[in-house]
């Protein structure tokens, strides 16, 4: 009821009258500051303010600017962020879905929307993030194979000699493909049969390098600490001979190309690789990075634990990785330790 001696107000009369605040909620912008900030562009607004407050590595920039380029600026870029609702939100994975994007994909890139709008939230651009409740498509796990000894017994003869210890390294180690391009000879301790991983290269393109190069070595591996692990002698001796042969000095890279530059993985792929698993005849599409999994799923056959083979791989956070490794193929006796 209305005070006395106040006419009573009808709910749009209340509605004419409420607080900025509450008509800003209405339009989707934030409550008592500027009301045009929400009028701010996507791309301006990631361009100007969210992208350059990010604290990326060069790797992780590249593909942030490849997801902006190819997926969010086309569709998002002209609008205002205030005008950018949940169901615009639907309609992006809707159309990526529709266009052949897979589950997977949609929600990596998901992720990305949801920081912009978090960002966007906390600066008062906005009052609520549009991406927080998107039906994203589901994924549907696959059964997935492991490399097995004698598939591997069959690759390795099919690679061609040049490359053939990168491969037998690959296995030998776990070690990430950046990993094995950086692995100098200093890295290698003979007298205690262990390596030593302490770098990575990362390829990235040079449009988005800031240097201008494509091969970027960083200090770290992508575990973001070093580790040490034991190998087998007989790999020992064929890295020793490697290494005199083609007259390498311990800060050289172990595995380059004819002039001594680090060999791309997209260029090994196509020209060795490929080739290699056909000649080979395994029936599924098996990666470089496969080796990998092999590595570890052959351990854990082997009788190693979980902890010390993800010890060894530099892997620590993903529950996913842990489900990959244990999907082991015949036991082998394969041990982390000579």
């Amino acid at each position: 009821m209305a005070p006395a001696g106040r006419p009573a107000l009808s709910r749009r009369d209340g509605l004419r009258s409420a607080p900025l605040s509450v008509k800003s909620r209405r339009s989707g912008r934030g409550g008592g500051g500027d009301r045009s900030l929400g009028d701010i562009t996507f791309e301006t607004y990631v361009e100007n303010s969210w992208l350059p407050s990010k604290h990326l590595e060069a790797t992780t920039r590249a593909a942030y600017r490849s997801y902006l380029d190819r997926h969010f600026l086309p569709f998002f870029g002209s609008r205002s962020m205030a005008r950018i609702l949940p169901s615009l939100i639907q309609e992006w994975v809707t159309k990526a879905t529709a266009e052949g994007l897979s589950p997977r994909s949609v929600r990596k890139y998901h992720v990305m929307p949801h920081s912009i709008f978090a960002r966007a939230v906390r600066d008062q651009l906005i009052l609520i993030n549009p991406c927080e409740h998107t039906e994203l498509p589901k994924i549907i796990v696959r059964r997935t194979r492991t490399l097995t000894l004698d598939e591997f017994a069959r690759l390795i003869v099919a690679i061609p000699e040049r490359h053939r210890l990168l491969v037998a390294t690959a296995i030998e180690t776990g070690m990430r493909w950046g990993e094995l391009i950086a692995l100098p000879p200093r890295h290698i301790n003979f007298l205690r049969r262990t390596v030593t991983v302490e770098e990575t290269i990362v390829e990235i393109s040079k449009k988005h390098s800031g240097t201008g190069e494509r091969m970027i070595i960083k200090p770290y591996p992508k575990d973001d600490e070093s580790r040490t692990f034991g190998v087998r002698s007989a790999w020992l001796e064929e890295v020793a001979e490697h290494i005199r042969v083609h007259g390498i000095d311990r800060d050289e890279l172990l595995f380059s190309t004819e002039v001594g530059t680090p060999i791309s993985r997209n260029t090994f792929r196509i020209r060795v690789w490929l080739a290699a698993v056909e000649e080979s005849g395994i029936d599924f599409g098996v990666r470089v990075h496969d080796i990998r999994h092999a590595h570890a799923s052959w351990l854990l056959a082997g009788g190693a634990d979980l902890k010390g083979v993800m010890d060894r791989m530099g892997t620590h956070r993903s529950r996913s990785r842990r489900s990959t490794f244990t999907r082991c193929p015949t036991p082998t006796r394969r041990t982390l330790t000579p």
